[in-house]
Formats: structure tokens, sequence, C-alpha cells
């Protein structure tokens, strides 16, 4: 049997009258690339946000790590890293400070945070620019940082959030390449994304469609399910039939 890391049963959060999720239920496994898929506004940001302990579900049930979200949230936190594409680094810090300030944020002694630092610029190319502003460097370089000191203090699940907004072709594959390399250390990924062709590169993906999960499984057994030739017909035919159903 698999470990189960993630499990959600009708969770719930609503706004008034207006659900941002409804009633959606999935399990993630240990060591999978899970990735949480649908249009800006779908629900995917809000789920998170509950997932990470950040926000409280209307109703419902769901574990994290094996934590309540109700009343674990510190623990979970705890057992996370967190990467969104609007807000992850300090600018105003150069690449070391970024990396010894979360690495105390995330409970890392200061010991293993400077000889994990030292490795973590070698592997990243950035030894030279070490002592840099983060400020000063390419999207791409701050993205690849930023999912680094996400996982610096060796997590059992990384919440990403739009991690590969904005950036260039060639640099989204490279930081999927450090995505695949995290997973295989046994760091359950969890990535939302309205980019449809990088459900190509999850193990599994949800399809989230007005508050809704309206599929999920393998990227090939989707298309092969909706005989589709990607992901983005896919999204195209659920989004379409999820909008006549609402007439």
């Amino acid at each position: 049997m698999e470990e189960k890391v993630i499990v959600c049963k009708d969770l719930t959060k609503r706004f008034g009258d207006f659900y941002a999720v409804n009633k959606i239920s999935f399990e993630v496994n240990k060591g999978e690339i899970f990735g949480f898929l649908g249009a800006n506004g779908a629900g995917k940001t809000t789920a998170m946000r509950i997932l990470c302990g950040l926000s409280y579900p209307t109703s419902g049930e769901a574990t994290v790590a094996g934590f309540n979200v109700y009343k674990q949230t510190e623990a979970i936190k705890k057992n996370i890293g967190y990467m969104s594409q609007k807000f992850s680094l300090y600018e105003n810090l150069t690449v070391l400070e970024n990396i010894e300030f979360f690495g105390g944020v995330y409970g890392v002694p200061s010991a293993e945070i400077r000889k994990r630092s030292d490795n973590l610029v070698q592997k990243l190319g950035l030894t030279a620019e070490a002592k840099k502003l983060v400020g000063s460097l390419p999207l791409g370089w701050k993205q690849k940082l930023a999912f680094s000191v996400a996982i610096f203090h060796q997590p059992r699940i990384v919440f990403l959030d739009e991690p590969t907004g904005g950036v260039d072709p060639v640099t989204r594959r490279q930081f999927w390449d450090m995505i695949y390399e995290a997973a295989a250390t046994g760091i359950t990924i969890f990535v939302t994304t309205h980019y449809m062709d990088e459900a190509e590169y999850c193990n599994r993906v949800t399809i989230m469609v007005d508050g809704k999960v309206e599929a999920l499984d393998s990227p090939a057994n989707l298309k092969a399910q909706f005989k589709a030739n990607n992901m983005d017909e896919v999204f195209y035919q659920l989004a379409r039939g999820a909008k006549r159903s609402g007439d």
C-alpha cells in the first residue's frame, strides 16, 4: 500500500453564497508529482491555502502529512515547503542571506544551514552570485532558488503555486528537472498551474473547474478517455461540459 500524504474528502470553502472549493475529494501518494490544474479562478489557490494550514475549510475533511487541517495547522507547516510565483524570496537580501533566513525559519540548525548553503549555491551554479542581491537575478534563477529554498529543510511535501509563471520554455523545462530530482528523494510535489502542457510532467493530475474536481487520473489515461491529443483538449472538453451543465 502506498503511503497517502494528503487525503481530502468533500473539502469545501464557501464565501457567503460563493463556493470557491466545492466538495473536492482526492488522495496524494508519497513521492508523487501531483498536478492541480485549472484556469485562473478555478479554486486551486484556495484549496492549496487550506492544505498548507493557512486557511480553514468551511466543511469536509483533510489531512496533510497525517495532520488535521482544522486542529493541527502548525504541525502541517513544519512538514511542508511552499513556493509562490508572487512571493518567495526577499529581493533586498543576497542569495546566501535568503537561504540562511529561510533555513532558520524552517528550523534547520545553524551549522547545517552553513553546510547546505555552500552545497546549494554550487549546485545551482550561483557561487559567483552568492553575495549579490536576489533582486538583481533573472526571473528564471529566482524561481530555481525559490524552489531550492522551499525544500531546504527536506519537507515531506512541497506546495508550488504557479511556480513557472512568466519564465521562458527552456527555464520551465529546467525547473521541472529540479522537481523530478526532488520527487526521487521522496518529497511529494503538489503543483498548481494553468499551463496544461505541464500536466504531461505529472504522475497524476486533478482538473478543477469552477471549484469542483472534474477529472482525476494520469495524463495518458485522461487523454485516452477524452480522445484528446493533449491536455489542452482535455481541459477544453471539461470546461465546455461544465459550462453547459450550469446553463
